[in-house]
């Protein structure tokens, strides 16, 4: 069974839209970056992506600048 951890804090990041520190929810993505197909399997790059809880903006930054 399942239990929630009640001591868990979210993570709160700076917003943009809101101007002031509000929670967010953070994923990494893989997303694909050429736009020709026979090349899409070696363009994958892990972006990390930021929603904000309470307006919804999204941000968004690619982990692997190489």
């Amino acid at each position: 069974m399942a239990t929630q951890n009640q001591s868990f804090q979210a993570i709160t990041e700076s917003c943009t839209e809101c101007e002031r520190e509000t929670p967010h929810e953070v994923t990494v993505q893989i997303r694909t970056e050429s736009k020709k197909r026979e090349n899409a399997e070696f363009s994958r790059e892990p972006y990390r992506v930021a929603e904000c809880q309470i307006c919804g903006s999204t941000a968004t930054q690619r982990m692997n600048n190489a």
